[in-house]
This record gives C-alpha cells, sequence and structure tokens, in this order.
C-alpha cells in the first residue's frame, strides 16, 4: 500500500514544532509543549467538525470559522476561563503568523485568522498569604517523615524565592549555592536566568534534604523528588499545598475562603518584600518579571498597607461650605471651566 504523502498542514506543523520554534526560535521545551498541546486540542475539534480523520486534513480546513468554534467549544464545553480561550489564541496565531510566509499564495486565509482578537479577561482578586497562615502551612507538614521533611523542604524554598512552580522543579542541586552567601539560581521565562538569595534556614534546609538524599551538591538530577524517585510534577505540588492548606485551616480560619494555588506563595513572597520595606524594582528583579509594572499589582491588594494609607489622610472638614453649589446655568459652567 502506497504511503500518502504529507500535505501542506502536515509538513508545517512538522517543520514549525521540530525545526521553527526549538531551534530558529529558541523557544523552552515548555513553550512548545503548550503550542503542541493547543494544536492537539485544534485538530482533533476540527477533524470532528470535518467528519475527516485528524490526519486527512489540510491547510484549507483551518480557517477562521472554525477557530472562532473551536475558541467558543473551549469556553461553553471545556469551561475553560477567557486567559485559557487567549494562551490557546496565541499558539493558533504564532503558527499562522509562521505559515503565512511559507505560503504567500493564501494570505488572506491566514490574516483572517490572524485578525481573530483576543479577549478580555477578568482580572481576579491576587489571593496570598499572611504570614500566620504561612506558619500554620508549613506548621501541619509532619517532619518525621521523609515525605513531610521533602514537602517543608519545598514550600519554605517556594516562599523563599518566590519562584513560578515549574522555576522551582527545574532546580538542580549544582543550581545551589549553600554556603554564604547562598542563593539558588533559576530559569524562568524566555530562558532567562537569575539569582535569588536563600535565607540562611532555607539553605539548612536544602543542605538537610541532600545529606539525607544522598546527593553530591554538584549532581544535575531534580532537587525534589516523588516518592518514587521520580521528578516532582506541577500537579504534585498542587497536591501537596492543598493538603497542608486542609489541614492549617483547622487551626486558622482566614484560610477557609481562600482559593490557594502554587502561584499564590508567589504572590506572597511579593507581598511580604512589599511590607518589609523591599523597593519594586528589587522587587521585580527577585521575582524575575520582565517589566517592572508587572510587580505595581502588588502595592495595590495589601489590606493592611491600604488601612495604613487612610489612616495618614487628613479628614475633610464636611462643616466646610459646598465647592460645588450652584444656581444658575451659568454658575455649573464657570464651575466646570474652573476645574
Amino acid at each position: 500500500m502506497k504511503t500518502p504523502q504529507p500535505n501542506v498542514l502536515a509538513r508545517a506543523l512538522r517543520d514549525y514544532f521540530s525545526d521553527h520554534l526549538p531551534r530558529l526560535r529558541g523557544m523552552s521545551p515548555h513553550t512548545v509543549h503548550s503550542y503542541r498541546d493547543s494544536f492537539a486540542l485544534l485538530l482533533r475539534f476540527v477533524a470532528v467538525q470535518r467528519r475527516l480523520a485528524v490526519i486527512k486534513l489540510d491547510i484549507n480546513d483551518i480557517d477562521a470559522e472554525q477557530v472562532l468554534a473551536f475558541l467558543l467549544h473551549l469556553e461553553q464545553k471545556r469551561g475553560n476561563s477567557a486567559s485559557t480561550r487567549n494562551v490557546r489564541l496565541a499558539a493558533i496565531h504564532a503558527f499562522f503568523r509562521y505559515i503565512a510566509g511559507q505560503h504567500p499564495e493564501r494570505l488572506e486565509q491566514f490574516q483572517r485568522v490572524l485578525g481573530i482578537p483576543f479577549k478580555r479577561a477578568r482580572s481576579r482578586l491576587v489571593e496570598y498569604l499572611e504570614h500566620d497562615e504561612i506558619k500554620a502551612i508549613l506548621v501541619a507538614v509532619d517532619r518525621r517523615t521523609t515525605d513531610g521533611r521533602r514537602d517543608y523542604a519545598l514550600l519554605a524554598t517556594m516562599f523563599n524565592t518566590g519562584a513560578r512552580v515549574q522555576e522551582v522543579l527545574d532546580l538542580r542541586p549544582c543550581d545551589l549555592q549553600l554556603v554564604k552567601p547562598s542563593h539558588a539560581r533559576l530559569v524562568g521565562k524566555g530562558r532567562k536566568e537569575r539569582l535569588c538569595p536563600l535565607w540562611p534556614q532555607t539553605a539548612q534546609l536544602l543542605r538537610d534534604l541532600l545529606a539525607e538524599r544522598g546527593t553530591e551538591v554538584q549532581s544535575h538530577e531534580p532537587l525534589f523528588l516523588n516518592h518514587r524517585k521520580e521528578p516532582l510534577t506541577r500537579f504534585g505540588v498542587r497536591y501537596i499545598l492543598a493538603k497542608y492548606c486542609d489541614r492549617a485551616r483547622a487551626t486558622t480560619p482566614t484560610l477557609i475562603p481562600k482559593r490557594l494555588h502554587p502561584h499564590s506563595m508567589r504572590h506572597s513572597t511579593a507581598i511580604h518584600l512589599l511590607k518589609s520595606g523591599v523597593d519594586l524594582v528589587t522587587i521585580s528583579h527577585w521575582l524575575g518579571h520582565a517589566s517592572v509594572n508587572t510587580t505595581n499589582r502588588y502595592a495595590s491588594v495589601d489590606l493592611e498597607m491600604k488601612r495604613e494609607a487612610i489612616n495618614k489622610v487628613k479628614l475633610f472638614d464636611d462643616t466646610a461650605p459646598t465647592a460645588a453649589f450652584w444656581r444658575t446655568d451659568a454658575s455649573i459652567l464657570a464651575w466646570l471651566e474652573a476645574l
């Protein structure tokens, strides 16, 4: 039986994921995997809509109408948020910008896909942990067990560094300097490296973790492993944090209404640095933000700081005459012009 030749879509996807993204663009494996997952979902959806096998799909089968239907499917059927929808659309846009340069004769079709706008996502309240809440979570860890000592070191490292979950999971012993001045080398978005200082307590926890496991400080294996000696995953970190949050809620009621996830530890680090008097530029470098504008949002989320600001404001005198008192249309216009 004659093997079918790859069509335009198949060739473009192969070159895009095997050569363009990793070699020419230098994208990290995590970015490539995210784009891959987006296209796996898209291809399966279009195949069902077109009543074709995925292998039979060609570039003409993926037009703007199909992409819009796919985005609607993500929100209505899969229950994805607008933010997740936008992530999928960004991956689709990136591919169509690439293929537009390869096949300019189909530019009109590709431009219609590229013209699909991102949806405004609802800005959610930043959930973070107060100092007492972090202490309650750490106290809930049973450090008499091997997994408990690993979990304690993991949570302490996350709060110390404010690192993204994947940054912590990518840590290796060789990325750590556990003698003064102790620090961790983190690799963030866009493969940008930064050095994050470690508190003496955190450095000691990590030294103990490596000693218990019998791991050399020059080792290139992942720092945090599960009980099967395999690299810990993002889902594993989420499970660990949720487990100890549930335990801590029994003694700390303020944790009950909070929707916490691993990124909450990163928010908590930023808030505590801010409350300790650290300037926003330093916090931005600490967290590995591309712009200090991203860090500015933390200046507006802490209730205690807002209360202190209110207490410093001089109350208005309610006995003073009202400045906006008018009797005629002319006085209204005069007042507006004087603003």
